[in-house]
C-alpha cells in the first residue's frame, strides 16, 4: 500500500510533465490510500486555481467530479482520519530535526495512523522529512 499526497494526486487531473509517470506508477500499485486530508487539500487547490483565474469554474467542476469518480475505483482506497492525527503530528514535530510545514506534518501523521510506510509525493521538503522518519518515497518522473 502507498499513501498519495496532494502534490502527486493532482497530477492525474492537472497535467504537467510528470503526469504520465504518476499515472503509470499508480496503475502499478495494488492499493493507493487517499486520506480525507489529501482529498480536502486537493479540492481546496482546485478551487484556488479557479478563483485565481488559472482554470475556469467549469473546468474546476469537471476536475472535482473526476476526482470523486476516480477515488471510488481501484486501486484507490479512501481513508478517513480521526482527530488523533494532531497528537501524532505534534509528537513527530517535537522529535524532528528537519523542519516540516503543517500540512505535510499532518500527512505524515496520517500515514502513521494508517500504518503506511510508503509515500508518493512531488514535494521535496515533505520527502526529506519522510525519509528522516524511515518512510520509502516514490516521486514518479523526478
Amino acid at each position: 500500500m502507498i499513501y498519495v499526497d496532494t502534490s502527486s494526486l493532482l497530477k492525474l487531473f492537472l497535467t504537467d510533465a510528470h503526469s504520465p509517470q504518476v499515472d503509470l506508477a499508480i496503475s502499478e500499485e495494488r492499493v493507493v490510500a487517499v486520506s480525507s486530508l489529501t482529498e480536502l487539500e486537493a479540492c481546496i487547490q482546485i478551487k484556488a486555481l479557479s478563483l485565481g483565474g488559472k482554470i475556469s469554474h467549469a473546468k474546476a467542476r469537471r476536475i472535482r467530479e473526476g476526482l470523486s469518480l476516480t477515488l471510488i475505483k481501484s486501486p484507490f482506497l479512501r481513508r478517513r482520519l480521526t482527530g488523533s492525527i494532531f497528537k501524532a503530528a505534534m509528537a513527530q514535530h517535537e522529535a524532528a530535526t528537519v523542519h516540516c510545514r503543517s500540512l505535510d506534518r499532518l500527512h505524515l501523521a496520517a500515514m502513521e495512523e494508517l500504518g503506511i510506510k510508503r509515500l508518493m509525493t512531488h514535494d521535496a521538503r515533505q520527502a526529506a522529512v519522510a525519509l528522516e522518519m524511515g518512510y520509502q518515497i516514490i516521486s514518479p518522473g523526478l
